[in-house]
């Protein structure tokens, strides 16, 4: 699809600028920046799974940002079962919520989960969930609370999250917003679905507990997910890192 010339700085701006867009007029998919936060060892979650807050005010409401700025945020099963979360935007100010996605493999998502509570500014979203196993009752029940259930096996039993990514650029979702735990971020890096990373690191150090994704072991240094450094800023004491998964971004140079 040629959408802009491939040979002007300009044309490149604007790929970077609508880098969503483009995502899904070029590769039928989202543009899937996955959040994450920890202390400087690297440490998402205490040993007890204690995690609020690892990050200070400001990086939460910069985290809120970005969020904003997506047309959809992804977590699964197991945020909603530990977490309880909602998943909005209430930090910052906002025209419009992201919709809502979540993968649940065998709908567990509890009918009383926060997620289906009006979100934040009185803001109306979707609410996507995406399972591998259908449970007729269930679904009838997410369903009357305004959710739209979509199975998608994969040939393992779980939601097949490349066919998700597809369905969601259908549902013209640009940019994908991706805060979850380390085994569903795991699932998406071992998958090579995970184009750009948001990380804030907090100025301490926590030691034993849960990383940032269960992607390992590895065997060799040169199996690890190879990343090219965008920006490194602090946000009141902590650093956010942007880097991007090397070649993902190759439709911008054309």
């Amino acid at each position: 699809m040629e959408l802009l010339p491939h040979d002007s700085h300009t044309a490149r701006a604007v790929r970077e600028l609508n880098i969503g867009f483009f995502s899904r007029m070029i590769r039928q998919s989202p543009w899937v920046r996955m959040k994450m936060a920890a202390s400087l060892d690297g440490t998402s979650a205490l040993h007890n799974g204690k995690s609020q807050w690892i990050t200070g005010e400001a990086a939460r409401a910069d985290g809120h940002a970005w969020r904003a700025r997506a047309c959809a945020v992804l977590t699964g099963i197991g945020t909603v079962l530990e977490d309880d979360p909602m998943l909005d935007v209430r930090l910052v100010d906002t025209p419009r919520q992201p919709h809502l996605v979540i993968v649940d493999s065998r709908l567990e998502t509890p009918l009383d989960a926060r997620l289906f509570s009006p979100a934040a500014h009185g803001l109306p979203r979707q609410i996507w969930m995406y399972c591998a196993v259908d449970d007729e009752a269930k679904r009838s029940a997410l369903t009357a609370l305004g959710a739209q259930v979509t199975c998608l096996p994969s040939a393992t039993g779980k939601v097949d999250l490349a066919a998700m990514l597809q369905d969601l650029a259908r549902r013209e979702v640009n940019e994908l917003h991706l805060e979850a735990g380390h085994k569903l971020n795991g699932s998406f890096l071992r998958e090579g679905l995970v184009d750009e990373c948001l990380v804030y690191l907090a100025p301490k150090l926590l030691g034993k507990g849960a990383g940032l994704s269960s992607l390992g072991p590895l065997d060799r240094l040169e199996d690890g997910t190879a990343l090219d450094f965008q920006s490194v800023d602090r946000v009141g004491a902590d650093l956010r890192v942007i880097a991007r998964v090397q070649g993902r971004d190759h439709f911008l140079h054309g």
